[in-house]
């Protein structure tokens, strides 16, 4: 079996954690002080699932509202993304529709079904926390996500399981592996 290539979009509001979240899981380090994102950044990793080799080419888009107008065209041939919101920002989440909105505009042109995860981040400020993870599975339900997780860049919990889960995902979706 030749190796296997997806693309994975990671998208939602400025200053969630996408970028931190990329880097941590690329290389196993917290950057605490990130750029923002300028339109979106693209960035490969190789993995091994079940004994196939996969790379997955992840795509990191700005979070900032000026930028939303190229998410539609860089959805072309994805094969799974990932909405992020900050745990202790409500607005982060509240703005789901406005992401989807923006989301179906580049999906709907071409007939494409693109399954997407949400995942809550900065679980390492818990205390700070304002968005309950039962409104976060509301969100998943009313959306119809098919997963969500938490995870903290900063201390590296549910990072992998993140991107393993997305590439899954799509490997089930293709027939390789079951479910």
């Amino acid at each position: 079996m030749r190796d296997l290539k997806y693309k994975i979009c990671i998208f939602g509001d400025g200053g969630v954690g996408k970028t931190t979240l990329v880097n941590r899981y690329l290389t196993g380090l917290f950057k605490d002080n990130s750029d923002i994102t300028i339109g979106a950044d693209f960035y490969v990793k190789r993995i091994e699932i079940d004994g196939i080799k996969v790379t997955l080419q992840i795509w990191d888009f700005a979070g900032e509202s000026r930028f939303r107008f190229i998410l539609p065209s860089y959805l072309i041939g994805s094969n799974g993304c990932i909405f992020m919101y900050d745990i202790t920002r409500y607005s982060s989440v509240r703005n789901v529709k406005d992401w989807i909105s923006v989301f179906k505009k580049g999906t709907q042109q071409r007939n494409e079904e693109i399954p997407i995860i949400m995942v809550g981040g900065k679980l390492d400020l818990q205390f700070k926390r304002v968005v309950s993870k039962e409104a976060a599975l509301e969100v998943v339900k009313e959306q119809n996500f098919l997963d969500y997780t938490e995870c903290s860049a900063k201390t590296g919990e549910n990072v992998d399981d993140i991107f393993l889960k997305i590439a899954r995902i799509a490997m089930v979706r293709d027939g390789l592996i079951k479910d």
